[in-house]
């Protein structure tokens, strides 16, 4: 009980220390709601597209918006040495890393639904199915954040934080399917699209917006749960190895 409580403490410090601040309030709406213009108003796209590239839309908004507030979170706690005070808390490492990422991935969850709320008022989206989609947007959340929490406690500023992050988020953009099918890539590349997350999370939305999903909805969430357990596993073997002794 008391390290569930501890969990609630630091989950409540994290919200009102970096989510509930006005620039990132505005920053998390900005973001997703500028990737929806870019593609729902460029040049030649009717609104029958929209349910075409909204799984793409509401995954990347996740991702880029999850991952960089981590960045920022972890690393600067890092900087300020308030990371290693938590450390030695009355609490399970896994409890307090869980802890750590669960705002970010609350924050991600809510980036998902301006894309989907902003296309509900554009186009018909009768076909959706609400659990698929609400699930996937969960997986894609939780494994953007421990993809994020790997990236912050592999450096330690905000800026290196930033650059790791980008070097996986950027090649996800043209191989993960997010707005074009990865049956149009090169045959060398498609091997690549397989060994990302983001692959099988924006084939669980193709398949709950349009039906559209080429790989089983169990098989997507398994590989995505594998992905999760992997990267929070090695981010915890990474912090005892830096800063537990």
């Amino acid at each position: 009980m008391k390290g569930w409580i501890a969990f609630w403490n630091i989950f409540i410090k994290d919200i009102r220390t970096y989510y509930l601040k006005p620039p990132n309030i505005s920053w998390g709406l900005i973001f997703p709601l500028s990737w929806t213009g870019m593609f729902f108003i460029r040049s030649g796209v009717g609104l029958e597209s929209i349910p075409e590239i909204l799984p793409g839309v509401t995954a990347l908004s996740v991702l880029f918006g999850t991952t960089s507030m981590l960045a920022v979170t972890i690393t600067f706690e890092k900087r300020n040495r308030t990371f290693e005070r938590l450390l030695l808390a009355p609490i399970s490492l896994e409890l307090l890393m869980l802890a750590k990422t669960a705002g970010a991935i609350l924050f991600g969850i809510a980036n998902g639904f301006v894309p989907l709320i902003l296309a509900s008022f554009a186009a018909d989206l009768s076909g959706l199915n609400p659990t698929i989609f609400f699930l996937g947007l969960v997986m894609i959340a939780v494994v953007s954040a421990f993809l994020g929490l790997f990236v912050a406690v592999a450096v330690q500023e905000v800026f290196e934080a930033q650059t790791l992050s980008n070097f996986f988020r950027f090649p996800m953009l043209f191989l993960c399917g997010f707005f074009f099918p990865i049956e149009k890539l090169p045959l060398i590349l498609r091997p690549l699209s397989y060994i990302l997350p983001m692959t099988y999370g924006v084939d669980i939305l193709r398949g709950a917006v349009s039906g559209a999903n080429t790989m089983a909805y169990g098989l997507s969430f398994l590989i995505l749960g594998a992905f999760c357990s992997g990267l929070f596993l090695k981010s915890l073997g990474n912090i005892r190895r830096k800063w537990i002794i």
